[in-house]
């Protein structure tokens, strides 16, 4: 496999496969190199390019463009042949896994597109316009820092730099995969209009006292599930899955998205804006209809253990069945990297 990262992936610092802590590190690291490279090619203007460095590269958990790297981890590991498995012992890093695999620059693609959505989408939520914050991963909101209209269009562009990336013509990128691109842009673009129109639905919903568990599910398995969907179909492309894999995939997804906004919805009312790094109470404040809202914080939180237990499971199933070489694979938190990613995800506190 040829990388054209400038990170040294054959340098025995990297992580090994097996250690998924490290592996989630090193995703993260590359991100944030990559966001550089992106920046430097789109040559924006100041101040919107201090504005879009300013909310690409705060503190946040990174989720999305974890999901891709972890989803083409697990994939690319279930369906490699025997010699690549065989020899992602401990003191293999990534390149030996991929070995002549030249798909990962397409997943360092996908993870930055979703990350570009999901950071737009919060620039625009954060406005005076939909929900008026003033803090946001630990930081003052990019309204506050820059002018109101430098913000918005911060998310405009960040926006259309998510689509562009998945074709540009990158430095330290290998040249784009049309045949993969048309494929994740056919993921990525409806999940991206579902997203907005899932927020659309949780404005409307506002101070409504008669939505039900149902009509709530729907609103956020767009307005939050739709992008956790999209990345980890768009990693399981990178790696080549299966029809069986992409299901278990989106089963996966479906579960986890939903299970993802109402630990939100708790964490809410149960943690302090200190930890959160946004504004403890905002759901409250904002009348919105939440899960705590609806069914208590006890319950709620019952309900999203059995949805990252659902999650886990669709994996679990697919992912540790027989490889191309009928060959068992026992998988679990701590040698799959998305499995081990679910696990962080549950136990989060911010």
């Amino acid at each position: 496999m040829t990388v054209s990262s400038t990170l040294n992936l054959t340098d025995s610092s990297f992580m090994p496969f097996t250690n998924t802590k490290r592996f989630h590190h090193d995703v993260r690291a590359q991100l944030t190199h990559d966001i550089e490279v992106l920046f430097a090619y789109a040559e924006l203007p100041s101040p919107l390019l201090n504005a879009c460095r300013y909310v690409m590269t705060g503190t946040g958990k990174l989720v999305r463009p974890l999901l891709v790297a972890s989803a083409f981890a697990s994939v690319n590991r279930s369906n490699a042949n025997d010699d690549v498995v065989n020899s992602t012992n401990e003191n293999d890093g990534l390149e030996s896994l991929l070995e002549n695999d030249s798909d990962y620059d397409m997943c360092r693609r996908a993870a930055l597109a979703v990350e570009l959505l999901h950071t737009y989408s919060l620039v625009h939520d954060d406005l005076p316009c939909m929900d008026d914050d003033e803090l946001r991963r630990g930081q003052p909101t990019a309204h506050i820092v820059f002018e109101e209209s430098t913000a918005l269009l911060a998310g405009d562009v960040l926006q259309t730099l998510a689509f562009e990336v998945l074709t540009a013509e990158l430095p330290t990128f290998a040249h784009f995969d049309s045949n993969i691109a048309s494929q994740l842009i056919a993921i990525f673009a409806p999940r991206a209009r579902r997203m907005v129109s899932g927020q659309m639905l949780d404005l409307n919903a506002e101070a409504s006292t008669e939505i039900t568990q149902s009509e709530l599910e729907a609103i956020h398995r767009d307005k939050t599930g739709a992008l956790i969907e999209a990345a980890m179909l768009m990693g399981g492309i990178c790696a080549g899955a299966t029809a069986p894999q992409r299901i278990a995939l989106q089963d996966c997804a479906q579960h986890i998205g939903l299970a993802f906004q109402v630990q939100d919805d708790i964490l809410d009312v149960t943690t302090s804006t200190d930890t959160l790094g946004k504004p403890a109470g905002s759901d409250e404040k904002l009348d919105k209809s939440t899960y705590v809202k609806l069914m208590g914080v006890e319950q709620a939180t019952s309900y999203a253990q059995s949805l990252f237990n659902e999650g886990r499971s669709a994996i679990i199933r697919e992912l540790s069945g027989r490889d191309l070489n009928n060959r068992k694979l026992n998988i679990s938190k701590d040698n799959d990297a998305l499995l081990a990613l679910i696990e962080w995800l549950w136990s989060r506190k911010k």
